[in-house]
């Protein structure tokens, strides 16, 4: 179309036109990539948006089903997952938009925001507004504080967005949606992009120059590294006996596994991940240690605590990685941080902050590199302490508890019936802990663990988006010449607790025949917590799901509530597979998620449901993460835990450096 001239069109239509045409373009290794930044809208329609940009997308349906394609959701926050998940796949470079009605559909999107946010994962949220004219004042769902009478509920998504803006007059749209996405699409600075759009103007005609709605490159920046960091970089190598990679997800968003691989494999310097960057290598590496932190494997610890050097690529640096800054006890540790973010590269007080893309990074390094070598010694503790870990977690997977399995023998099962290619995703409760350490992954797209902001509910709808990119991967590949590409299986492993939080999205799976698996464990309440709290004393309080002991007004002693997951997942259209407690229950786990497998492309969701002992725990990681217990008590058990408390808190550093 041509940029010249202007077009008469409402606020929502121009929107919806403008986000059609907007590509990113990155370069990785010589290769450009081309790609529909939005590829489709999610919405739930409400007064807000039902005649502003619910008519836009049924307006473009009708002209060109392919122009804005809709996608319906039963929860607001779901919705963001969707995007979210997708984003994570497409390594974002792609992510949804999300519209929603005024007040509680608007205030829905927050958690989500938040979730995004901290994870540096891409998302548009187009919430509805009360009227800008206020015409109709107050509104139905409107938000009035007599002290500011100009603040509506979207003002909660400014410190939860990486962008905000409302859109009072037709003529910000064009300032608010160029500067949003610069945000959505800038790898240090992307998270949530919010643009508030009140109701009367969606609705309201203007002008729109041809200009705003002509196609529009967005190149994804890739900042190389300074020479001189560089230099400073490789001098404090060389000079390090015992270093270590921790490589986050900055190394997958960068594409930067090839270049990580032969770092490694140069200079001998292991490599333990984050949840994020579960991937990054193979489990089976050589120099793969696997995770690191509170959730990490006693390999990855052990050679943590004794590092002079620390490596940091791409990681953001959270609790569980430094094991609440426990993990590195050699009083000499320096760190060298790489990442694209300058508030990542400076944490912990480095002197070596490289601000950077990771593989950008990276090549430089190993082109400085030639020569240097870790000592034998540490090749040979990698090699044992690999070889320690392994064997625990093979008789973690290999031990077989009746007639009610460990999450542990679940999770070898689930991981043995999965092809490569495959994805297992996750959120919340003890098993993104256990998959951390024992998930044996062995491509880079098989790990999708939400744990920046560890959000219950996420497992499904977050799995869904994953699917979506996977069927789009799949499509794209074939479309390019290859022969016709196989559409990875998704497998979401959720509990009880976190299904309850949010199975909505099973229902957009049956309605559009999305074949998405999910292992549901049922273990009656909170394992997760339930482990924490009794190990700070508090007994488990209020992590079981019984019946009311009204004497004691107590939820921990009853009978287990007669609930039926399987039968709920049935009701809402889903297929599903009941895997019995008893001897067998292992193998028919395991057969049954490959019965699942074989089920065609469009065949809709199957849900496998089989119960676990919560009280079976995973193999200890032999680390700490700081959850302060009560410093005075009447419960002998809160007391005992204290002291085991202030025995780990003397060996916390303030600042590592």
């Amino acid at each position: 179309m041509g940029t010249t001239g202007t077009r008469r069109m409402t606020v929502a239509q121009a929107v919806v036109e403008y986000l059609s045409r907007q590509y990113t373009v990155d370069t990785v290794g010589g290769v450009e990539y081309r790609e529909r930044l939005i590829p489709g809208t999610f919405g739930i329609f409400g007064h807000g948006n039902v005649a502003g940009v619910g008519q836009a997308l049924k307006q473009y349906q009708q002209l060109d089903p392919t122009l804005m394609p809709y996608y319906q959701g039963r929860n607001e926050q779901a919705q963001v997952h969707q995007a979210v998940g997708y984003a994570r796949h497409t390594r974002r470079r792609q992510t949804f938009a999300v519209s929603t009605s005024i007040g509680p559909g608007s205030s829905n999107l927050l958690t989500g925001a938040a979730l995004a946010t901290t994870n540096r994962l891409p998302v548009l949220l187009l919430p509805s507004d009360t009227f800008a004219t206020r015409a109709a004042d107050p509104v139905l769902q409107q938000l009035e504080q007599p002290y500011a009478y100009d603040i509506t509920v979207n003002d909660a998504f400014r410190p939860l967005s990486k962008f905000f803006d409302r859109v009072n007059r037709p003529e910000q749209l064009f300032s608010a949606f160029h500067h949003g996405l610069r945000v959505l699409t800038d790898p240090a600075e992307t998270g949530a992009v919010t643009i508030s759009l009140p109701q009367d103007v969606q609705a309201e005609a203007f002008d729109v120059p041809a200009e705003f709605l002509a196609e529009r490159e967005w190149r994804i920046r890739r900042p190389d590294a300074d020479d001189e960091d560089i230099a400073r970089a490789v001098a404090a190598i060389r000079a390090a006996k015992r270093p270590l990679i921790i490589a986050g997800g900055g190394v997958l968003y960068a594409y930067a596994n090839d270049e990580l691989a032969k770092f490694a494999e140069l200079t001998g310097i292991p490599v333990g991940n984050t949840q994020a960057g579960v991937g990054v290598l193979p489990w089976d590496h050589q120099f793969s240690l696997g995770a690191v932190g509170s959730t990490g494997t006693t390999a990855a610890n052990a050679i943590a605590a004794e590092a002079d050097l620390v490596i940091g690529i791409g990681t953001r640096y959270e609790d569980f990685t430094t094991a609440s800054r426990t993990a590195f006890q050699n009083p000499d540790v320096k760190f060298v941080n790489i990442n694209v973010a300058p508030l990542d590269a400076y944490k912990h007080g480095t002197h070596l902050p490289i601000v950077a893309d990771a593989r950008k990074a990276l090549v430089k390094l190993n082109a400085a590199l030639g020569g240097y070598r870790v000592g034998a010694d540490l090749e040979q503790k990698i090699e044992a302490e690999k070889k320690r870990w392994n064997a625990t977690v093979d008789d973690a997977f290999d031990t077989r508890f009746t007639p009610l399995p460990a999450q542990n023998e679940i999770i070898g099962a689930t991981n043995r019936a999965m092809d490569a290619r495959d994805v297992v995703i996750c959120a919340a409760g003890s098993l993104p802990g256990d998959l951390h350490k024992m998930w044996r992954v062995r491509d880079p797209f098989g790990y999708h663990v939400e744990y920046a902001y560890s959000c219950m509910g996420y497992e499904i709808p977050g799995g869904l988006g994953v699917k979506r990119a996977a069927i789009a991967e799949a499509a794209s590949t074939t479309a390019a010449g290859a022969d016709r590409a196989e559409v990875r299986d998704v497998v979401v492993m959720v509990g009880d607790g976190s299904y309850l939080m949010m199975p909505t999205e099973l229902v957009t799976a049956v309605a559009e025949r999305i074949k998405l698996i999910v292992v549901l464990i049922q273990n009656h309440g909170y394992a997760s917590i339930g482990s924490l709290s009794e190990s700070l004393g508090s007994q488990r309080f209020g992590t079981q799901y019984r019946t009311l002991d009204e004497e004691q007004h107590s939820f921990d002693d009853g009978d287990k509530l007669p609930i039926d997951l399987a039968l709920n997942a049935e009701s809402l259209g889903v297929k599903v597979i009941r895997i019995e407690p008893g001897e067998k229950v292992i193998a028919e786990l395991e057969q049954a998620i490959r019965d699942a497998k074989a089920a065609p492309e469009g065949s809709g969701p199957i849900l496998i449901h089989v119960e676990s002992d919560p009280l079976l725990d995973a193999p200890s990681s032999e680390s700490w993460w700081d959850v302060p217990v009560s410093q005075v008590a009447e419960l002998d058990s809160t007391k005992q835990a204290f002291q085991t408390y202030v025995d780990h808190k003397s060996r916390q550093r303030k600042l590592l450096g």
